[in-house]
């Protein structure tokens, strides 16, 4: 299960095999979660931080009016709640979008790992700072780009998060998001979302079918996104 956060951090930098040994042993506890679990609850106080092995999961905040807005996505090889280790207190839930699989790292031995392994240390804080670019440039999506664009750019950088991992299959991937739940993360209503898809539907841009996205053209897709994976940060260098 662990697999998926090697291929997450060897994207990145180069892992030793003590280091793959640390984070095994770091990451022993395993947990499952059905579609629609709170994987950690908003104003929880986790003694556990959780990395997602497989399935997809979201950050959400709901509003005093009932409605919620999806922040984040996640996907394989990600840690969810990596910053509850050291904020504590979760400002925000985090969902399951569909059946999860997770493993749970004791704060107590994240702390012994990052006064023993700086190497690793680091890699865990490039996690959290890849995440705070993931967000940067989902803000600026939202506010600044159309809502074809938008959507556009939320498909070219899931691909590429999961083509990380090896969860793609040529120009397509799995997701198992409903038309409502896209709605949450775009803060659009259920008929402006699938207007939206509808649209890039006649442009020959996608398909989606069965919680399938096949990318048509991935270039004019990319054009229209305007989706430049620097924040990303997939380059292999010394940490």
């Amino acid at each position: 299960m662990i697999e998926a956060l090697f291929q997450n951090l060897e994207h990145r930098d180069v892992l030793s095999g003590a280091e793959r040994a640390i984070l095994r042993e770091t990451l022993s506890k395993e947990r499952s979660f059905g579609k629609g679990d709170d994987i950690v609850a908003e104003g929880a106080r986790p003694t556990v931080s959780t990395l997602l092995c497989e399935g997809f999961a979201a950050r959400y905040k709901i509003t005093e009016g009932g409605s919620r807005q999806i922040t984040a996505l996640h996907v394989a090889g990600d840690f969810v709640d990596l910053h509850a280790f050291l904020m504590k207190t979760m400002d925000h839930g985090i969902v399951a979008l569909s059946p999860c699989r997770v493993l749970l790292a004791e704060h107590g031995d994240l702390k012994s790992l990052t006064e023993n392994s700086p190497h690793l240390t680091r890699l865990m804080w490039l996690d959290t700072l890849i995440h705070g670019a993931i967000h940067r440039s989902w803000i600026v999506a939202m506010g600044r780009r159309s809502k074809a664009s938008h959507l556009a750019h939320i498909m070219c950088e899931l691909y590429v998060r999961l083509q990380i991992t090896g969860r793609v299959d040529g120009l397509s991937f799995h997701l198992p998001l409903s038309q409502a739940e896209m709605a949450d993360v775009m803060g659009l209503s259920l008929v402006h979302m699938n207007r939206v898809i509808q649209a890039m539907r006649r442009e020959n841009l996608v398909t989606w079918i069965n919680q399938m996205i096949t990318i048509l053209d991935w270039d004019r897709l990319c054009s229209l996104a305007e989706f430049d994976r620097t924040y990303l940060n997939l380059w292999i260098e010394p940490r």
